[in-house]
């Protein structure tokens, strides 16, 4: 009897864990201070595609003191080769260039899109909304914070960061 009993409160915490929604866990926050200081999510591991590891990315900063208050990692050194801020009224914004290969991100990764909903949990700092793309083909990335859900579009990550989100890419 008492092993039903275990067995059954075990299946009742496991069901309960798997529907309950959990509020963002370690290295799911992101944030965008300035473009000298900010997060992107990525792979878990080195070498990983992004598109493979939308469900599974964490946050990466470009500073240990963000990585350390947001529970993130920190972006390998020379990954960032240029970064471009900019801010409405709503959101803020970072766009700029990387390089693929501090990270180990292949020649001929398309890249992928990151959001609210992948991965889950996931949120900007501050902000109900967010939309990242990550092209390591181009070495580009794209990441706007929102407010409001219109100013980050998240239903057309195939078109790319010039399209999607404007920006510098120099």
């Amino acid at each position: 009897m008492l092993t039903n009993t275990l067995f059954a409160s075990t299946l009742l915490v496991a069901f309960l864990s798997a529907t309950t929604a959990a509020p963002p866990g370690r290295g799911q926050t992101c944030a965008i201070k300035s473009a000298k200081e900010f997060c992107l999510m990525l792979p878990p591991k080195y070498a990983g595609g992004i598109a493979e590891h939308e469900d599974s990315a964490i946050a990466f900063c470009t500073t240990d003191k963000l990585a350390r208050q947001l529970k993130a990692r920190t972006l390998p050194k020379g990954f960032i080769q240029s970064a471009y801020f900019t801010k409405g009224k709503d959101w803020v914004q970072v766009t700029g260039l990387i390089n693929r290969g501090e990270y180990g991100l292949s020649t001929t990764d398309g890249g992928g899109q990151y959001d609210i909903k992948a991965p889950k949990w996931s949120v900007c700092q501050g902000y109900e909304h967010y939309v990242e793309l990550v092209e390591p083909d181009n070495n580009m990335f794209c990441f706007k914070c929102c407010a409001k859900k219109e100013d980050c579009p998240v239903n057309k990550s195939t078109h790319g960061c010039r399209k999607i989100l404007g920006g510098t890419y120099v």
